[in-house]
């Protein structure tokens, strides 16, 4: 594993932040609990349309905010003003949410674009926000675009999102891994499968898991992952690989 990325494995990555009933996913509330627990962090990012950045999974509005639309076409104002499900908790900018961790513990960032054509210029507003940041943070994507546009970036780590099994799609992960990703985060249910040996025995590469929520989950990551991003239960702090 690369001497520089070893923070990025070495202690269990609560998904969208610790959140549960009381405190929604990807909410500053979420972000204090790991902290608190000292988990790293995974949140996902979208644009306003305005462009700026917001941590936020969801293209709709409806299921995180009760709202009706998409995320992309609400304002920065309009959506700082709005809740999430039914809290007092803000849809959190990224310097806001980054502004909260304070490099306490280590963020992965998803970068989550509508389209090359409409997010072609996500790196160009996020780049200031990450230029001032100081603590361990990560980026990585589903979308080779984004992948493409955070290589571009060049100032951070950048991970290769994926899923599957099929010959085809793990040809295209390697594809899109060996254009200058240094980890994965791979679907835990599609674990093993040679895309992932490939990384982690031939590219000496970090693979983390998602969503791992059960013991069978967390089992299936001690065997073939180095760390996983979990939700709903609290892990112990540690490793779960072995030295590779």
């Amino acid at each position: 594993m690369p001497a520089d990325l070893t923070w990025l494995t070495a202690r269990p990555i609560a998904h969208r932040g610790l959140h549960g009933a009381a405190i929604p996913e990807n909410s500053l509330g979420a972000a204090r609990a790991a902290i608190a627990r000292g988990f790293a962090i995974e949140c996902d990012v979208m644009l306003s349309r305005d462009r700026v950045p917001f941590v936020f999974h969801d293209h709709d509005l409806p299921r995180l905010t009760g709202e009706p639309g998409t995320f992309g076409e609400r304002s920065a104002d309009e959506l700082s003003a709005l809740r999430l499900k039914g809290t007092d908790e803000p849809i959190p900018t990224v310097a806001d949410f980054l502004a909260a961790v304070d490099g306490a513990v280590p963020v992965v960032m998803e970068l989550k674009g509508t389209s090359s054509h409409a997010d072609a210029d996500m790196l160009a507003h996020l780049a200031p926000i990450l230029d001032g940041y100081r603590g361990e943070l990560a980026l990585m994507s589903f979308d080779a675009w984004l992948i493409d546009q955070a290589l571009a970036y060049g100032r951070r780590p950048v991970g290769l999102t994926a899923e599957g099994t099929a010959q085809a799609e793990l040809d295209q992960h390697q594809a899109v891994f060996d254009r200058g990703c240094v980890f994965v985060s791979y679907n835990v249910h599609h674990l093993p499968n040679p895309f992932v040996r490939y990384v982690r025995q031939e590219r000496g590469a970090p693979i983390i898991t998602w969503t791992v929520r059960t013991p069978i989950e967390v089992a299936a990551t001690k065997t073939h992952a180095d760390q996983m991003t979990f939700e709903g239960f609290l892990p112990q702090h540690a490793a779960l690989a072995p030295q590779q």
